[in-house]
């Protein structure tokens, strides 16, 4: 049986978004990964791009609140902001709380290529922390 992981930060636009489609891509026989935000928004376009550029589509994913996965049987909640971490509820049956905070890659001024270049870097720390943590 799969387990279930659901990852939070604030928009739910951006990692937490990149980080359901590494999680499903890499390890989608073992977890069945969603996101959520705290103040859900939409997803980001620089984030679609990114991880189209690595075979992943995320193009169809929507921003979601986590008050939809109080009652879902989440294994694992993961929070990939400081803001999501301080005001993420505990969720009922949730086996494992983990956190690791990543750069928000929307804060990003200049260039469409430079706000890609953050998309991508944040993308493949988010790749690497997975890899290292759910391998």
């Amino acid at each position: 049986m799969k387990k279930k992981a659901l990852f939070v930060c604030t928009h739910n636009s951006a990692r937490s978004q990149m980080a359901e489609g590494l999680l499903s891509s890499l390890y989608g026989d073992r977890f069945e990964a969603f996101s959520a935000g705290t103040k859900p928004s939409h997803v980001n376009p620089f984030a679609v791009k990114a991880m189209a550029e690595i075979g992943i589509d995320i193009s169809a994913h929507c921003s979601k609140g986590f008050d939809q996965f109080y009652n879902a049987g989440i294994d694992y909640v993961i929070t990939v902001c400081d803001n999501a971490n301080e005001s993420c509820p505990v969720f009922p049956g949730a086996g494992k709380r983990l956190h690791n905070s990543f750069a928000d890659p929307s804060a990003v001024n200049g260039s469409d290529e430079d706000k890609l270049a953050a998309f991508r870097r944040t993308r493949d720390e988010i790749k690497e922390w997975i890899q290292s943590s759910f391998a």
